[in-house]
């Protein structure tokens, strides 16, 4: 079999894709002090992008070293699942961040807790029944003519993950739109209590807070809605150069989440850098932040 080069791209970019979010897996499974919701959403998605960066070099192996359909089979299902838990988990990072804000009173409870396992439980449970699906005889193996423009999907199957897709990117653009109403409102509050002119840092903080969630969803949005598109149009018959130049954006997702959500987190730098001096301390001293300052 020729080597593809946009195989070997994929390869190369799940094995950073594997380093990275390992690094983040293991900083907050050997930290007790990561114990907070928002650090196990953090870690939901790390271990989701890293299961995808897996995910990414087994198919590299299974087709130019070990080709089979039941390999194939087992690669789509581990893809389908790493990447459908990590659409959730940012989606359940989103909710948690909301629900923060309005509810920052009661927010260090152990309601909250139990609410972020419940959505462990959720987001965890469909990835794995989606992953399971090809698996378990919803592939077009023994009839091309269903077949999807990422084979072996059905053109059914990828709808239906395309639209989940799509659903979920929905629902974080209505999350953060009133993330950024609230705080707006909070900013002008405390400009119209101190008597400060919306030039004051008051209003440059509201600026920060509406450009973060804009950077998050421009983000998510260039790296899925290429595949969303194109699993909604295309079909067997599509170019394989349109599915590779489709998928590969959302593979770099998996790339971009961890910078965006674990290493430009305060708490986790502070690991990150007592690691690197050799000082470890798995238990260093702090009180978690707010999921709206991750």
């Amino acid at each position: 079999l020729a080597l593809n080069p946009w195989d070997v791209v994929l390869c190369i970019s799940g094995t950073i894709i594997s380093c990275e979010n390992a690094i983040v897996v293991v900083v907050i499974f050997y930290t007790p002090a990561f114990r907070a919701p928002m650090f196990l959403l953090i870690g939901s998605l790390a271990t989701a992008d890293l299961l995808a960066g897996v995910g990414l070099m087994l198919h590299f192996a299974f087709v130019y070293f070990i080709p089979s359909e039941a390999a194939s089979l087992l690669t789509v299902g581990l893809l389908v699942t790493s990447f459908t838990a990590s659409v959730c988990s940012l989606l359940a990072i989103t909710i948690d961040r909301y629900l923060s804000l309005y509810n920052a009173l009661t927010y260090y409870s152990e309601r909250t807790v139990t609410r972020t396992y419940i959505m462990l439980l959720l987001t965890w449970g469909a990835s794995v029944c989606h992953g399971l699906l090809p698996v378990l005889g919803w592939n077009c193996l023994e009839e091309p003519s269903a077949c999807s423009a990422v084979r072996p999907l059905t053109r059914s199957h990828l709808v239906l993950l395309s639209v989940s897709v799509l659903a979920a990117l929905a629902a974080m653009l209505q999350l953060y739109v009133q993330i950024c109403r609230v705080v707006c409102r909070h900013a002008h509050q405390i400009a119209v209590q101190r008597h400060f002119l919306a030039s004051s840092p008051y209003g440059t903080g509201a600026r920060k807070g509406i450009a973060t969630p804009a950077v998050i969803l421009g983000t998510l949005a260039g790296c899925w809605l290429p595949f969303a598109i194109y699993a909604l149009l295309g079909d067997r018959s599509s170019p394989a150069l349109c599915t590779y130049a489709a998928l590969l954006p959302a593979a770099y997702s998996s790339l971009l989440n961890p910078v965006i959500y674990a290493f430009r987190n305060r708490e986790i730098q502070k690991v990150l850098w007592a690691v690197c001096c050799g000082c470890v301390s798995p238990a260093l001293p702090f009180r978690s932040r707010s999921p709206s300052d991750v």
